[in-house]
C-alpha cells in the first residue's frame, strides 16, 4: 500500500475514484452500487473507458466532508485490491489531484496534462 498519509476530512468536499479493469469490473460496479444504496452518495457510471486525468478505468463517488470518517474506513475495508484515490473539492483541480489525495490501496497514475 502506498498510502503516504492517512485521510482526514478537512475540505468542503469530496471524491473517490474508484479503480478497476476487465478482471475486476464486475467487483466494482457492485461495491459502488453498495455506495450508493447505503450512504445515499451520487455515484457516477461504471466508466469502461479512461475519462478526465484518470488512467484506469473507474467509478467517481461524490461526498461531504460529514460521511469522511465513516465512509473511508468503510470503503478502505471493503475495497479488495482495488485502488481508490480519495481527492478534496477545493476548486482548484491541479491541486485536488496532487496536493490533496490520498490512496486507498496502490496508487495509480493520474494524466495532469489537461488539468
Amino acid at each position: 500500500m502506498n498510502n503516504l498519509k492517512k485521510p482526514v476530512s478537512i475540505n468542503k468536499g469530496y471524491h473517490a475514484h474508484v479503480y478497476f479493469d476487465q478482471e475486476t469490473v464486475d467487483f466494482a460496479s457492485r461495491l459502488c452500487k453498495e455506495v450508493g444504496e447505503r450512504f445515499g452518495f451520487k455515484v457516477g457510471r461504471v466508466h469502461q473507458k479512461l475519462v478526465g486525468p484518470h488512467t484506469k478505468w473507474s467509478c467517481q463517488i461524490a461526498f461531504g466532508p460529514e460521511s469522511f470518517d465513516d465512509f473511508i474506513p468503510w470503503l478502505d475495508d471493503r475495497r479488495g485490491e482495488l485502488s481508490v484515490l480519495v481527492h478534496a473539492l477545493t476548486g482548484d483541480d491541479l491541486a485536488d489531484h496532487t496536493k490533496y489525495t490520498y490512496w486507498l490501496g496502490d496508487s495509480v497514475e493520474i494524466n495532469l496534462d489537461g488539468l
